[in-house]
């Protein structure tokens, strides 16, 4: 411990915290562009597992759409695994990047 952390404690804490917000790994839920898969039924997906709002939701199927792919969710991957799995089990293409 340096003199200022000595003089300071609670900057230890400061620095654990810091630590722990650089640790964090944010993965991205991508969806794919399919030939099966109707805009709405992607799109009620999304705000269902994905809580997007129509709108959100809307964007994000017409990039899937006209991309191949869009990154619809950020997180850890404890966050996504589920979400993911969900679309999985709708039909659609997804993974965790």
């Amino acid at each position: 411990m340096n003199r200022q952390t000595q003089a300071y404690p609670e900057l230890d804490e400061v620095e654990v915290l810091l630590e722990d917000l650089v640790d964090i790994e944010e993965s991205d839920l991508v969806v794919f562009n399919d030939d099966v898969n109707t805009f709405e039924h992607v799109t009620k997906i999304l705000i269902k597992v994905c809580n997007h709002t129509t709108e959100q939701a809307e964007q994000c199927t017409y990039i899937i759409h006209y991309k191949g792919k869009c990154a619809v969710k950020k997180g850890s991957i404890e966050k996504l695994k589920p979400m993911c799995q969900a679309i999985l089990d709708a039909g659609i293409q997804a993974a965790i990047l």
